[in-house]
């Protein structure tokens, strides 16, 4: 479950319920698993990418240089991509996108907790009360 977190966020609280694990636990491995991409990339993303990415895909003459930042970005700057991350993109790229918006990796670290803590909560609950509901409905609507 928690290398599920690591790849996709909602992973982590579909697979604690899977598991048959606490709702706590499931909650702070998810957290854990997000965080421990986040920290990495973080730090070592710029290392990664010189080392690893530019060697796989060297830039050629023909590449056009980077455009401009998306509007969304210039509107929401960090703290839109932080908070979307865990829901609509993996942690990997939510945190390649943030250290491209901002370069303070403290306030990075910190907004991502917050987001990921956050989403945790309500994802978690959702699947661990919303897959009773619809059970419970399920069993309802069968014929006694």
């Amino acid at each position: 479950m928690y290398l599920w977190s690591m790849v996709k966020f909602f992973f982590g609280p579909i697979g604690g319920k899977a598991a048959g694990l606490h709702i706590i636990t499931t909650m702070i491995v998810t957290v854990a698993g997000m965080m421990t991409v986040v920290v990495a990339f973080t730090y070592f993303g710029e290392f990664i990418r010189k080392r690893i990415w530019d060697r796989l895909f060297r830039k050629r003459a023909s590449d056009k240089p980077p455009k401009e930042k998306s509007n969304f970005l210039k509107k929401y700057g960090l703290v839109g991509v932080v908070a979307l991350t865990p829901i609509l993109l993996s942690p990997l790229g939510g945190t390649l996108i943030a250290v491209s918006v901002s370069p303070n990796r403290e306030k990075i670290i910190i907004y991502m907790f917050i987001s990921a803590c956050v989403w945790s909560v309500i994802l978690t609950c959702a699947v661990y009360f919303g897959y009773d509901a619809v059970m419970n409905f399920i069993k309802s609507m069968q014929p006694v």
